[in-house]
This record gives structure tokens, sequence and C-alpha cells, in this order.
């Protein structure tokens, strides 16, 4: 049995976004592949992700042990860490991530938890994971400099260990004459095919 975290990053109330119909639809057809696993949800605008301040730090640098796993900063870090997989769902914002998923991210990337030092320098703690990116983007960036969403995203996640990482992204979502309903059906149904075998 796995353990899936399903990393939710969107401000929009239920029902409007874009991004969830996409990632929701994916996490219906993993359920029915994969009954038996757990599936925990992570609304961060739910949670209210904060970004990290100046006394959070000495916990997020300091020693880990079993009192820290219950630390409000830190049980995020160890949360994702014992996962197995990861659905990522978030619009593109300003060429990037919402600003609450990077706050989530900073809280996630402890040392000793995601990540050591060595010296060869920093090396993941995660390995023999993987990962799903599924963003709705207003114009077509995939495959450009332009694409800093899941550029990131991928980087962050190859830093922790997780080298298997694949992106869904409906685009030109925004763009004038574009069939929007096609676009998001066509997500849809590929989202639903990586599923099968996620």
């Amino acid at each position: 049995m796995s353990k899936i975290l399903y990393i939710k990053a969107n401000a929009k109330p239920e029902g409007q976004s874009r991004t969830f119909k996409v990632s929701d639809s994916f996490i219906e057809e993993y359920k029915k592949n994969n009954p038996n696993d757990e599936i925990i949800t992570l609304d961060l605008y739910k949670e209210k992700i904060d970004f990290l301040k100046g006394e959070d730090l000495g916990v997020v640098f300091g020693p880990k042990n079993e009192e820290s796993r219950n630390h409000p900063v830190l049980k995020y870090a160890y949360q994702f860490a014992e996962a197995d997989k990861y659905i990522i769902a978030a619009p593109m914002w300003n060429l990037s991530v919402p600003a609450i998923l990077k706050a989530y991210i900073d809280y996630v990337s402890v040392v000793g938890i995601a990540f050591k030092y060595t010296q060869q320098g920093a090396v993941g703690l995660l390995e023999n994971k993987k990962a799903v990116y599924i963003a709705a983007r207003g114009g077509a960036y995939s495959g450009t400099p332009y694409e800093m969403d899941g550029i990131y995203l991928r980087a962050m996640l190859n830093f922790f260990g997780i080298k298997d990482v694949e992106t869904i992204a409906a685009e030109k979502l925004d763009v004038a004459g574009e069939d929007i309903n096609k676009i998001i059906e066509d997500s849809i149904s590929k989202a639903k095919e990586i599923a099968k075998n996620f």
C-alpha cells in the first residue's frame, strides 16, 4: 500500500479551478486502480501556509528528533518525506507557481528530512518516489524558458531525490479563439491515462 500526498494550491473557490478539474480526475482514476492506497489531501490555502519567519529557522536547521515531528513548522516536512507519491496541483501564476506553494516548499526543504549535506554537496533523501505536477496555464509555455513553474518544481523534487516527475499542463486556456473545454477534456484524458500506471 502506498501513501499519496495530494497537494493543492489554488485560491479559487471549490469547483472553479481548471487545474483541479484535471487533478481531481487524476485522483478519481488513481483510486479506481489503487483502492487500497492512502490519499492525503493537503489544501495549502485551507492550511493557511505562511512564510517562514526568523524564529522558525532555528527549528528548520536544528536537530531532528521525536519532539520535532509534531512541531508546527516541521510537521509538513515529515509528512512530505513519509509519502511515496505526490500529486501537485497548482496553476501557473505570473510564469511560476502560486506564492503559497513556494512557501510550502520552504517548509518541506529541511536538511535532515528532505536532503542532507555531504562532502560532495547536498544529497536528496527521498529517492525511489514519484511525482506528477498538474497545471492550468493561460498560454503555451511547455518547453520554453517561461515554463518556470514546472522547471522550479522539477528542480526542487530532483534536489530531494525524486527523479520520476511528470507534468500535465492544460495550456492556452486564456488565448482567444481556443476551445477551452476541449483543452481541459484532453488534459483530463491524459491525466487518467497517466494515473493508471502512477
